[in-house]
């Protein structure tokens, strides 16, 4: 019997571990045929399930949904001048239950819990003989599955909120499906994660599969969404804050996994050459397995970079962050500066919230000079009489190959780069703020705030940045996707801690985080760090002391915190304090529209700072998204297809 479902229309295929390509990844994988059920009444069979069910982690990371669904209509990312579904982030009427990653997101989610079921159900009764001989063999795999049972169902409970709970496999077709309510669901999670979290081994000689660690970091962040919930109902109890305290500590004291020395290190941007382009340099996927296998990374989606076995589409998001660089002179399109999807700009606020002199987080992830990569010298500028600095330059080429070709400023109106100074510059600048010929204050060349005509240059994510593809012209990424690390659970423990009144701990978590972000003594400072943010020019001294955090940060209406108006007490600005501190350390990280509504403050913080959304102010039913309309039309009630009312009755409020 083929295994079927009307959740996913779709047979299901294994991954197949033989040893293809990757040095890091248990995960690699070989399309094979349609499978029958007696596959997985075998060892072997078992095996390679277990390993098909981590196979739908990749679908956050490989299309557009991943910035749609899970950075779009939030505070800290707004739509660059590609607007691609920018409906996301606008909230109009676009986006509804016909959208087709509302389908696709859902469809993805259901496809690996019913892998997860026909494993949970089939391996307690194999009888192996050598993997799956053992009852601790057994445990070990369950607890996998478990895992990943609980990831999937945790994805879709925030998205979706009420939703069908699977626990047995799916096997022939099923019609009748019924939601479940958003607190049973979180129970089931809990229970899941609990179970993993007893059996799940600390270590595992094969990357990638789920740890002890993996499994208490997702459950301090289970029991912090259900029990921040205060209007919502998620089945939140009292003990929610302490399960949160006590899986993060646990998680943090292990000693398992340690915050890398150096943020850079978690995104391969250390590996990258001292220039960022030359002609004959380009990094190796050998110098990136050191970022994607550090141990502060908890969890993540595997991918490899042999693209026949990259998954349905690779991890895409590396096009999405990017600005457009090819139609500037001395650009052309190149691996290292990846495709200029420019899909995602940070807001104002994502830039704002930094402390940018004393925190190196930003410059180390934001991206702001692009080296000239012309081989021809005919698309160079060339200084004309009117520009040149001396008359020996008139004719000659402005810059060359190696050389700054634009460069993007991050100032703000109390540092205004002259015009004056933009005009006579070399190279192309691209400031935030512009001191006009009248002395003016004026907005500058890009403008997340205003229209869509300023948004083709900004300061660029690249954390996703991925030049292991074989060409150009490939979408397919070959880094993996980071779904948890160690610094998260650091943030969740701050939050748990401080929503129960314990702030002293909550700052000694947030300042672990600031002692990583603050440059260390005698590291050297980008050049930005003196020409444009208030440092001095050579000083190697420490910035953790103008770093630290304390008290005053929330006790007090602070203004590098950008407090919304409306957060007046300790306890509100804590939240939003915790908020802040999760741009500054996860910023597109692919978890913000998630925060926002955990937290509930999606409708406050989105229209506030991202002028995009101002439609969601007065729509509340934005806070989850609609259920598919193509799995309303396909169940049945009773023996019957739904009625059209009984369709909207299944259908989340407002659709």
């Amino acid at each position: 019997m083929k295994i079927t479902r009307t959740i996913r229309l779709a047979s299901l295929t294994v991954l197949l571990g033989l040893g293809l390509g990757s040095c890091k990844d248990f995960l690699e994988e070989e399309l094979v045929s349609t499978l029958t059920n007696d596959y997985f009444s075998t060892e072997q069979g078992l095996e390679d399930l277990v390993k098909a069910s981590y196979e739908q982690t990749r679908y956050k990371f490989a299309n557009e949904h991943s910035y749609a669904m899970f950075n779009f209509g939030v505070d800290e990312m707004t739509s660059a001048d590609q607007i691609n579904s920018e409906w996301w982030n606008r909230y109009d009427n676009r986006l509804n239950s016909s959208d087709l990653f509302v389908g696709e997101v859902w469809t993805a989610n259901y496809d690996g819990i019913n892998r997860c079921n026909i494993g949970i159900a089939r391996i307690p009764g194999i009888q192996g003989t050598t993997t799956l001989r053992t009852d601790a063999q057994k445990t070990q795999r369950l607890a996998e599955l478990r895992f990943l049972r609980a990831y999937y169902y945790f994805q879709l409970v925030q998205q979706y909120g009420a939703i069908p709970l699977l626990l047995q496999p799916t096997e022939g077709v099923q019609l009748e499906f019924t939601r479940e309510s958003v607190p049973n669901v979180y129970s089931a999670i809990i229970k899941d994660l609990r179970f993993a979290s007893d059996n799940l081994a600390p270590t595992n000689t094969d990357f990638g599969r789920a740890t002890k660690n993996a499994a208490m970091h997702y459950l301090a962040k289970v029991y912090l969404t259900r029990g921040s919930a205060v209007t919502d109902v998620r089945g939140q109890k009292p003990t929610d804050m302490d399960s949160a305290a006590y899986y993060a500590d646990q998680v943090i004291t292990s000693g398992r996994n340690p915050l890398a020395t150096n943020y850079s290190d978690l995104f391969d941007i250390a590996n990258s050459p001292t220039t960022p382009f030359s002609s004959t340099f380009l990094p190796t996927y050998a110098s990136s397995v050191a970022a994607q296998t550090n141990r502060e990374i908890l969890f993540s989606s595997q991918f490899v970079n042999v693209p026949a076995l990259s998954g349905r589409f690779g991890n895409r998001v590396h096009s999405y962050f990017t600005l457009q660089y090819d139609n500037e002179p001395g650009m052309i399109r190149d691996l290292l500066n990846d495709r200029p999807f420019r899909r995602v700009m940070p807001t104002n606020y994502a830039m704002d919230i930094f402390d940018r002199r004393n925190d190196s987080r930003f410059y180390k992830m934001m991206k702001t000079a692009w080296i000239a990569n012309n081989t021809s010298a005919a698309g160079y500028p060339r200084w004309t009489a009117a520009d040149a600095p001396t008359p020996a330059q008139v004719g000659q080429p402005k810059f060359a190959l190696g050389d700054t070709a634009f460069y993007v400023i991050v100032n703000t109106r109390n540092n205004p780069i002259p015009q004056a100074q933009i005009d006579r510059s070399r190279y192309k600048i691209f400031a935030r703020f512009v001191r006009n010929a009248a002395g003016n204050v004026v907005a500058g060349a890009y403008d997340p705030s205003g229209t869509l005509t300023l948004r083709n240059k900004f300061p660029q994510l690249i954390k996703y940045t991925d030049p292991y593809r074989p060409s150009a012209a490939d979408e397919a990424g070959t880094k993996d996707g980071i779904l948890a690390r160690s610094a998260e659970t650091y943030l969740i423990g701050a939050e748990a801690y401080g929503r129960k009144g314990n702030y002293t701990k909550a700052l000694e978590y947030i300042n672990a985080l600031r002692q990583r972000a603050a440059y260390k003594a005698g590291e050297v400072k980008p050049s930005v760090n003196w020409r444009i943010e208030g440092g001095t020019r050579g000083d190697v001294t420490s910035t953790y002391p103008a770093l630290m955090a304390t008290l005053t940060n929330f006790t007090t209406n602070d203004a590098r915190e950008l407090y919304p108006a409306a957060v007046t007490t300790t306890e509100q600005r804590f939240i939003h304090f915790i908020l802040n501190e999760r741009t500054r350390e996860l910023l597109g990280e692919l978890h913000r529209w998630e925060d926002l509504t955990r937290t509930e403050t999606l409708l406050l913080r989105a229209p506030l700072f991202n002028a995009d959304a101002a439609p969601i102010a007065n729509a509340p039913k934005f806070k989850l998204r609609p259920i598919p309309q193509s799995h309303l039309e396909r169940i049945f009630r009773n023996g019957r297809p739904l009625t059209n009312e009984e369709r909207i009755a299944e259908q989340n409020p407002g659709y």
